[in-house]
């Protein structure tokens, strides 16, 4: 298991749109995603679990991947949120 926490950092959390965009990500890789926070995980590859945490500004959250392929979806994820300014 691969395993990465972060900090959001945009002023309105992890709203729609950049959540969309990590949701496809995610979406095109077969190990299961998880966004976790506040001991709540939902799948990542899901736009209404990921809405439903709510998850503000200045929270931490940790992103876990596990199976063939977590390396890489760790690291595209990651990129793909820090490209919609989401962390830093």
């Amino acid at each position: 298991m691969k395993e990465i926490s972060v900090t959001v950092v945009d002023p309105v959390g992890l709203h729609a749109r950049p959540a969309t965009v990590a949701v496809n990500a995610a979406s095109k890789f077969k190990s299961e995603i998880k966004v976790t926070y506040k001991g709540r995980s939902v799948n990542m590859k899901s736009i209404m679990g990921v809405m439903s945490l709510g998850i503000p500004t200045q929270s931490e959250i940790t992103i876990s991947c596990e199976g063939d392929d977590e390396d890489a979806a760790v690291e595209q994820i990651e990129e793909v949120l820090r490209s919609q300014k989401v962390i830093a």
